[in-house]
């Protein structure tokens, strides 16, 4: 889906009213043709999303390792060419591309941007037409019936994707990264990133300006208050198992499972477990 460059697009999706609850799968790090690369882990996953219904992904870059000539990496214990890994890939994607919601660039494939000024990313989303934005990528997803007690209106959760950044070495300083995005995603119910290899998930809260307000009768003065707007910020997992680089750079074993992420409104069968009186939640499953 081709957007103009110079705006910032958000991508909406708008479920049947009987949908209440949503999964979503944040995909990312495969590394596919590192020799640590497990297949096995990924075909689980997808295997998962395939078998159920109220599962959708989004997907954070890196799925291909993309090692070159004048990258980082070690080209010759890279197991197949980067054109190899983009059909692997894509061959494994298209069972489950009606149920992909968006895709952003890794900086691993941006290796073959950089230096062949070829996009595999945005080759992958157009071949399983979903929506494709090299940086980042926001998504509305409007789910359920009943919102404000009108009938017909659904409950929307916002979330953004981007893959990641830099380095760090301790599970604080990655996560503090997902941290500093929702600094400026205050609108997000969800900000999802990659690029660490650390699964982690933490809520966050925004002080926001209700908009409904009314006339004071003593004073006349148009009053309105402040809520609180929580969102979760999370970090996705990768598909590496521990040796290599990782290994001799001191870096830890990488979590294997892939967190789901659940978008909840009042009709969920899993509302009754959440406290207090929210009008909508998100929860993480790690």
């Amino acid at each position: 889906m081709e957007v103009m460059e110079q705006e910032w697009p958000w991508f909406g999706w708008k479920f049947p009213p009987e949908l209440s609850t949503l999964k979503l799968v944040p995909l990312a790090d495969w590394h596919y043709g590192n020799p640590q690369c497990s297949p096995k882990h990924i075909d689980r996953t997808l295997v998962y999303i395939h078998d159920h219904d109220d599962v959708r992904v989004l997907m954070v870059g890196d799925l291909l390792e993309c090692v070159t000539k004048t990258s980082k990496g070690d080209i010759f214990r890279q197991k197949i060419t980067p054109q190899a890994q983009k059909d692997w890939v894509l061959e494994r994607l298209m069972p489950v591309k009606d149920k992909i919601l968006g895709m952003v660039m890794g900086n691993h494939e941006y290796r073959i941007y950089e230096g062949f000024g070829h996009d595999y990313m945005k080759e992958i989303a157009n071949a399983l037409g979903v929506p494709y934005r090299t940086e980042g990528l926001m998504v509305k997803i409007s789910l359920g019936s009943g919102n404000e007690t009108h009938k017909d209106r659904q409950y929307p959760f916002w979330g953004y994707i981007t893959h990641g950044y830099g380095g760090a070495r301790t599970k604080s300083g990655k996560a503090v990264k997902a941290e500093r995005v929702g600094t400026w995603m205050s609108q997000a119910d969800f900000v999802i990133m990659a690029h660490d290899h650390v699964v982690n998930a933490a809520p966050d809260v925004d002080l926001v300006a209700d908009p409904r307000s009314h006339v004071d009768k003593e004073t006349g003065f148009t009053v309105g208050k402040a809520v609180a707007h929580r969102k979760m910020l999370i970090k996705a997992n990768a598909s590496l198992k521990w040796g290599g680089y990782a290994e001799m750079g001191g870096f830890p074993p990488v979590d294997l499972e892939t967190p789901l992420v659940y978008l909840l409104t009042p009709q969920s069968p899993e509302w009754e477990e959440i406290p207090g009186k929210r009008t909508k939640a998100v929860k993480v499953l790690l």
